[in-house]
């Protein structure tokens, strides 16, 4: 694990952006950025370390194969490079979703920036989701490498941050494979639907306890043409408890992760050491 067993009580402040989907349009992508400037100045006032935005918050999530293509950015895009400038502005790290172009590929993915408006990480969505994902999106690979060729994970703060997008986080090889990989905190960006609750209830909590990690899950409210997202963003910590959650209205969500809760909840429950990897990998 990332955090030392003696660690100090270091503590990260997390702000997670529940907001509507960008309405479509053809200035959809310079509307979210000043949506993500508003978002940033709020959070940097709540003394904020890091804001998360939904999957895909660039765009929009439902918006179809042409309008997915019109906006994917490729590294070093315009609207990558404003991300980043926003976040050195306000002196937060941000994580948002977005599409991204590698050659004729379009992918759904997120990107982890620090305060000083460096890419840490970037992750492309594994699991797609329903046909709505399968129409928009190529499919990602995969190697433990990571996705970018720098690492499942990456050092922020003395923390070990890893990267999920919505549906990956649903199934638990996800959250384990960043868990051995040594993740303390794991970020996702989501555009979770109306009558899938249980994600925010029950799997995330169990993601983050089964792992002995934090798990920040930011969520849209409010709906698009396609959908309507039912909020519940939340931060469950490695006990599986929520260190804070939303219910269904818009509204920037603040908690506060803590170095010592983690390496205690990892002394108390060693799921990780006592497990069968010789069964089970």
């Amino acid at each position: 694990m990332a955090l030392a067993e003696d660690a100090t009580a270091e503590s990260l402040t997390l702000a997670l952006a529940q907001v509507p989907p960008v309405e479509i349009g053809d200035d959809a992508v310079e509307r979210a950025l000043s949506r993500t400037d508003r978002l940033a100045a709020e959070a940097a006032t709540s003394g904020a370390d890091l804001l998360v935005l939904p999957e895909m918050h660039l765009s929009g999530y439902a918006i179809g194969r042409g309008a997915v293509e019109a906006f994917a950015q490729e590294p070093g895009g315009p609207a990558l490079t404003r991300m980043a400038e926003i976040a050195r502005t306000y002196g937060v790290a941000i994580c948002h979703g977005f599409p991204e172009r590698d050659g004729h590929r379009v992918y759904n993915s997120a990107a982890f920036i620090d305060e000083h408006g460096t890419e840490l990480l970037r992750w492309r969505k594994l699991h797609l989701f329903g046909d709505v994902d399968a129409r928009q999106f190529d499919r990602a690979g995969f190697s433990d490498e990571g996705l970018t060729g720098e690492g499942l994970v990456a050092d922020w703060r003395g923390w070990s941050v890893g990267l999920a997008i919505c549906y990956d986080i649903e199934f638990p090889e996800t959250a384990r494979r960043l868990a051995l990989a040594g993740a303390d905190l794991v970020v996702v960006p989501t555009a979770n639907m109306v009558g899938f609750e249980a994600v925010s209830r029950l799997l995330v909590p169990a993601r983050a306890l089964e792992n002995q990690m934090y798990v920040a899950y930011a969520n849209y409210t409010g709906e698009d043409p396609e959908f309507q997202y039912n909020g519940l963003s939340l931060i469950a910590g490695p006990d599986g408890a929520p260190v804070v959650a939303a219910g269904a209205g818009e509204g920037l969500l603040i908690g506060r992760i803590s170095a010592e809760r983690l390496v205690a909840s990892r002394r108390e429950n060693p799921y990780l050491e006592d497990r069968r990897g010789d069964m089970l990998g």
